[in-house]
């Protein structure tokens, strides 16, 4: 049985549906004719809590609908296994495409849900939701990453798509090791590029934002080595630029990225500043990005180059994008995040609450590329 609707997750051309079940099932998802698996090597996977499928862009956004079917493992045998009988859902699908495209923007969460819906609910219709790092408090627990459904098929309803990011917090924890295998990523990669519509996009992640050797750590992250294969990431997609920002029909170029990583930071958070820099001048000098969306800082801002808070150089605007205040026994928790439209000649910033306020409203203007 699914836990949650399917939500829809774009990485590069494909997209990853991906559903949380409650007990051992096989799964596959069905688009016009053919027949998408969650398998390994020809072997149908039912040892998993969250199911993956991974189907071309471009084919479900042509047929606008697709089948899930599901069948509940009863004993898997070596020989002759039992399964109860196949349950199908449909579900429409509502493509990205045309002018005027709305997304919004989550982070920050920590393991906290009902008042991100809220603020969402305030923005009202958007075309694709952006999670952007720290939905679960840290990953200690297989049950921290249900938060990411939970938010995300309540707003989407498997019918539209979800971006997804990285945040510190999420390397928190024992399956940090394996988070890859909850939630999207490019051959185990956290970092990729994704385009909806007119809009393509680049999701990176800075990972821990302390330097490796805090204690805080206590020894178990790498980044630094991670952040240099991330610098090699970015010099391919610029390699493939015809292929990925120049592509025919871009409009728009986002960075998604839970760290907004040229912020001026005190110690013990002002780290790989000569590696920030990098990325920020391969953005700045190639790519050149409309928008920079981030959280991490729990603030709502937005940030031009070379303003009080640009440390190193950033490539573009960026806005930082939601903040939380953790309620206790007396008050709910608060929220705000931030809804976007992306337009011919400018992309609105609208920041809502989860008290169904409007908090502001900002028109970034393109320059063109």
């Amino acid at each position: 049985m699914f836990k949650t609707d399917p939500v829809i997750f774009a990485v590069n051309n494909t997209y990853h549906i991906m559903i949380p079940v409650t007990k051992p099932s096989i799964l596959y998802v069905k688009i016009g004719k053919k027949y998408y698996y969650d398998e390994s090597n020809g072997i149908k996977r039912s040892e998993v809590s969250i199911h993956r499928v991974i189907v071309p862009k471009d084919e479900l956004d042509k047929a606008m609908e697709y089948t899930v079917s599901e069948q509940v493992i009863i004993d898997r045998k070596p020989y002759f296994p039992e399964t109860e009988k196949p349950v199908e859902m449909r579900f429409e699908f509502q493509p990205v495409k045309g002018k005027n495209v709305c997304a919004y923007h989550i982070s920050d969460t920590h393991s906290y849900d009902e008042a991100a819906i809220r603020a969402a609910k305030t923005f009202g219709h958007f075309d694709f939701l952006i999670l952007n790092g720290d939905i679960p408090n840290h990953s200690g627990t297989v049950e921290n990453m249900e938060t990411i459904y939970k938010i995300a098929a309540t707003l989407t309803k498997g019918r539209i798509p979800t971006v997804f990011a990285r945040g510190n917090h999420d390397l928190r924890g024992i399956y940090a090791e394996s988070f890859e295998q909850y939630t999207p990523a490019d051959n185990g990669k956290t970092y990729y590029t994704f385009r909806l519509g007119g809009i393509w996009g680049l999701i990176l992640d800075c990972g821990e934002d302390k330097n490796d050797s805090n204690p805080e750590y206590g020894s178990m992250v790498c980044c630094h080595e991670f952040r240099i294969k991330e610098t090699e990431f970015i010099n391919k997609v610029i390699a493939n630029a015809e292929n990925e920002y120049l592509a025919d029909g871009v409009t728009h170029r986002i960075v998604v990225v839970h760290n907004p990583f040229t912020c001026k930071y005190e110690p013990p958070f002002n780290i790989e500043e000569d590696i920030y820099s990098e990325w920020a001048r391969l953005l700045k000098e190639n790519i050149k990005p409309d928008l920079m969306i981030c959280g991490h800082k729990h603030t709502l801002e937005i940030n031009e180059p070379g303003c009080e808070c640009d440390a190193l150089g950033q490539p573009c605007t960026v806005v930082v994008g939601a903040t939380i205040k953790c309620g206790d026994q007396n008050n709910e928790t608060y929220f705000a995040g931030t809804g976007f439209k992306f337009s011919d000649s400018s992309i609105e910033v609208t920041f809502t609450d989860s008290e169904g306020k409007i908090l502001g409203k900002k028109d970034i203007a393109i320059c063109g590329n």
